[in-house]
């Protein structure tokens, strides 16, 4: 069945729904209307009306129950979202910490752009910011997978753009998730389940209790604790077999010949030849505690309280490295000769793993009440999100070398703390509305409030044995992730105080227009005022239109302005600067400037009859000074010999070329080199040690303001319900997206680099334009009958693309493709007797996998051995690379 084309397995889908299509966006213990259609629901998300159905709404907003986000089959809630709107993109594989804060698109646009709000509060965001992943970079947003399931009663998302009403960085839209109040009762939730390839074991035991300790009081609590275990979908690690090349007689870092020759021992590491375990997932352990509580005793008041408690601890898998990349002072002359001697200590090679210790924890409280036509909010949030990251089962080859004499042995602690990222963020807010009469169809709502809010993101410097750097022979920092030196450690705080108006009036009947200014001020980009407007038009009782225009400025995250960090593979050292530091000014940087927005849309709203429901809506946004990592700036490229003491900083390239080897015909730049110096950054990677060098490349980049884009689209959603009587009751619905961006302009270089580089590269454009489907598309129906349920999901995505350079000739390009894939869903379920359900279902039931890159690029990469090799599907997928995955669950409600 893993062979079924696309064409048949949608056929397949649209047979068996009979022609509809897409799960139904079903609200599940819905407070107004446990019965009411998704679109009946009552919303409080992108209005500040009270009691308006999201089907009445002047804006696109999507409700999702408890009981659909279930059905999914995986607990996390990103998941949950990704697989049911088509709006919304999952990243679907990361790696180094990425791999354990997977982020949400909204749009197409970047997870920063999406405002997260828990209860109508904002949540904080990650400390943890994506720089190895360039579909997510910059990333820092809230980390929605730390709210647990069963704490929730139903998902609004609003999509379109909403900076006038919550916030200047809800460009995209606002996730809105609402917790339970339930005040007694409570449901446990097991799960298991693992891919159809044997691996990636995924355990879940969630569950949820309400009481009431005192009258007219109730206390939500949810707890969930998961573990997700390794996965591996790569290919056998090139270097390490004989691939009939000779390899580099100096380093032996390509060319398994050679290595075998040398270090027989290799074939005695777990899982030879597939030693290089980093393209999979990750192992994780996650623990989720949540409360959400209230008293409503006082006439008219609630005084309420919520938080959350999380604790991660994730591993991933780095690039294997060699034997020779780790010795001591009696191993220099013979590690990369024919039978070696001496301190060497890794006869077999290493795999060093990054390592996650994550402690996160946010609280809110407040009172709110009714005072005749006035309602009045006021809340105090405070939350913190803490990173601390090691890298185990690793060494710092220049420690152990510098500790080593041609008599004694080397040392380098194996497990080693690299530094830790911590973001917090305290918001106060008030808010307050007001109707008021004015003679017209419906009283002139008027709201209005006050939001202050601090930032702060902190750089904790690590142990020495992670950034030490020594004499320069060897490549100093522990293998694979250079840790933070208090030169490096910084702490960085700002304030933002923002008031909104936003006015929302009925002048006749079927005429509904909104209205909303912000002002907003940063203690560190000054003041901004952002604007929507919003009218809604009911033509007849079954046919509306709608439309918005708004205005929005984002001002970067501390974890964009300020993030530093080293990433060291086995043929390169690349560092991102933090746009303030001194290193980026060598480059000619100076600081981020904010993004501006400007977003349109305009739809359509259709009930043809009872029962349906379908939106169209078109949206166009343009965002300007749009912020992303650059470009690599290089500093010396291909086989660039480096003499130890010959560099100075402030040399000429010509200078800087003699330096390194008097016949050096890579590239060099000084002011790249310079930087890395001013940032305490060793420019020696061990490709340009010892005897000699490999073709290898050392670069810098950093978030820059340097491109202008323009993302247009369509949203489409039809919803249907039918009861068949003694057959029971299905629910149907086909949601699609269309979204497509395009880089409108790019901005110049810095000043202090080669101009012909570019800010915004060709491949890192093609991230931004092609590497996203153009279109998805949902088919699915829920049928339930008694004690028996079927839900049955149908998710098309479009092609994908991303733009490369052939391994054996960089100077030559190819697109890595995926193709257009169907997945299919399905989960059967049973209700033996009332508060038990059994489920079984699987994601992806036909076990469809990415398309393989392409052969010849791959025959390239294993002919030069590299470590590319192993990854032979695009880490870009929008499927994943994991293939199918099936589950069970049971679900107990008392």
């Amino acid at each position: 069945m893993r062979h079924l084309s696309t064409i048949s397995r949608a056929t397949l889908a649209i047979a068996l729904v009979f022609g509809a299509a897409g799960e139904a966006f079903a609200q599940a213990d819905a407070p107004q209307d446990a019965e009411a259609e998704p679109q009946d629901a009552i919303i409080v998300t992108g209005t500040r009306v009270t009691g308006l159905k999201a089907s009445d709404s002047p804006t696109p907003v999507q409700v999702l129950g408890a009981d659909l986000l279930k059905r999914v089959g995986q607990t996390d809630l990103m998941q949950a979202l990704g697989q049911n709107l088509p709006s919304i993109q999952v990243q679907a594989f990361g790696n180094d910490q990425t791999a354990f804060h997977p982020s949400i698109k909204l749009r197409g646009l970047n997870p920063n752009h999406t405002l997260v709000l828990v209860n109508g509060k904002r949540r904080h965001g990650t400390s943890n910011v994506v720089v190895t992943n360039a579909l997510w970079t910059g990333g820092a947003a809230p980390d929605i997978g730390l709210i647990p399931q069963d704490s929730i009663e139903r998902l609004e998302v609003l999509q379109d753009g909403a900076a006038a009403q919550y916030g200047t960085d809800a460009i995209a839209g606002v996730v809105n998730i609402i917790l339970k109040k339930n005040a007694s009762g409570g449901v446990i939730n097991v799960t298991g389940g693992k891919y159809f390839a044997g691996d990636g074991l995924n355990q879940s035991y969630m569950g949820n209790v309400g009481f009431a300790p005192i009258e007219d009081m109730y206390v939500s609590v949810t707890a969930e604790h998961k573990v997700h275990d390794y996965s591996f979908r790569g290919d056998v690690d090139p270097r390490v077999v004989d691939t009939g090349q000779s390899g580099s007689a100096n380093t032996g870092s390509n060319g398994g010949r050679t290595i075998l020759a040398r270090y027989p021992g290799v074939k005695n590491f777990p899982n030879y030849p597939y030693v290089n375990r980093i393209f999979g997932d990750g192992r994780m352990i996650l623990t989720n505690v949540m409360y959400n509580a209230g008293y409503t005793g006082i006439e008219g008041i609630e005084i309420y309280s919520f938080g959350t408690l999380s604790r991660r601890v994730g591993r991933t898998y780095q690039n294997y490295r060699l034997p020779n990349v780790v010795y001591g002072k009696s191993a220099q002359a013979s590690v990369n000769t024919a039978n070696p001697t001496g301190d060497i200590p890794f006869k077999a090679g290493f795999s060093p793993q990054e390592v996650l210790r994550e402690l996160d924890f946010a609280i809110t409280s407040g009172v709110k009440g009714e005072f005749g036509n006035t309602t009045v909010d006021a809340s105090l949030t405070y939350g913190r999100d803490t990173n601390k990251v090691y890298v185990e089962g690793s060494a710092n080859a220049a420690l152990y070398y510098d500790s080593s004499t041609l008599t004694q042995n080397g040392y380098s602690p194996s497990d080693v703390h690299d530094g830790d990222f911590v973001g917090s963020q305290w918001v106060a807010a008030l808010d307050l509305t007001h109707e008021l009469d004015i003679g017209m169809a419906q009283p002139l709502n008027i709201a209005g409030g006050l939001e202050w809010r601090r930032e702060r993101y902190e750089l904790v410097a690590g142990e020495p044995a992670s950034y030490y750097v020594g004499s320069g022979f060897l490549q100093g920092g522990i293998q694979s992730f250079f840790g933070y030196s208090p030169a490096n450690a910084s702490a960085h705080t700002r304030e933002d105080f923002s008031q909104y108006l936003d006015l929302s009036i009925k002048p006749i009947d079927p005429l509904l227009i909104d209205a909303a200014v912000r002002h907003e001020h940063y203690t560190d980009f000054g003041d901004t005022t952002v604007f929507k407007g919003t009218a809604r038009y009911d033509i007849t009782p079954t046919f509306a239109i709608r439309g918005t225009a708004s205005t929005g400025f984002r001002a970067p995250t501390l974890a964009e302005g300020y993030y530093s960090g080293i990433n060291v593979s086995v043929s390169s050292l690349s560092g991102i600067f933090a746009p303030n530091s001194a290193g980026a000014a060598f480059l000619g940087l100076s600081g981020l400037k904010p993004e501006k927005s400007t977003n349109f849309s305009a739809g359509v709203v259709v009930r043809p009859f009872d029962g349906m429901t379908i939106t169209l809506d078109g949206y166009s946004i343009y965002l300007r000074d749009r912020i992303v990592q650059s470009a690599g700036f290089t500093g010396y490229s291909n086989n660039c010999k480096y003499l130890p003491g010959g560099y100075t900083q402030g040399m000429d390239v010509n200078a800087a070329k003699a330096a390194f080897t008097g016949t050096c015909t890579g590239f060099i730049s000084p002011s790249v080199l310079d930087a890395l110096a001013a940032n305490g950054v060793p420019i020696i990677p061990v490709i340009t040690a010892i005897n000699g060098g490999a073709s290898g490349s050392l670069n810098v980049n950093a978030f820059v303001n340097g491109l202008n884009t323009v993302t247009q689209g369509l949203d489409f959603l039809a919803t249907y319900t039918t009861d068949f009587g003694d057959w029971g009751r299905v629910d149907w619905s086909v949601a699609a997206n269309y979204n497509k961006t395009r880089v409108s302009s790019i901005g110049a270089p810095p000043s202090k680099v080669n101009q012909l580089q570019g800010i915004f590269d060709r491949y890192a454009q093609s991230a931004v334009t092609d590497a996203s489907p153009k279109w998805r598309l949902n088919y699915g129906i829920f049928w339930q009958k008694g004690i028996f349920s079927v839900s049955l999901r149908e998710s098309i995505y479009g092609k994908t693309k991303l733009l490369a350079s052939r391994p054996a000739n960089a100077n030559i390009d190819y697109y890595q493709h995926v193709g257009t894939k169907g997945i299919t869903d399905i989960e059967v379920g049973i209700e033996p007797k009332k508060g038990l359900k059994l489920a079984i279902g699987a994601n992806n039931l036909f076990d469809i996998y990415p398309d393989k890159l392409p052969a010849d690029i791959r025959q390239e990469q294993y002919n030069l051995s590299s470590t590319a090799y192993i990854s032979q599907y695009p880490s870009f997928s929008p499927i994943g690379i994991n293939g199918g995955y099936y589950y069970a669950r049971v679900t107990a409600k008392f």
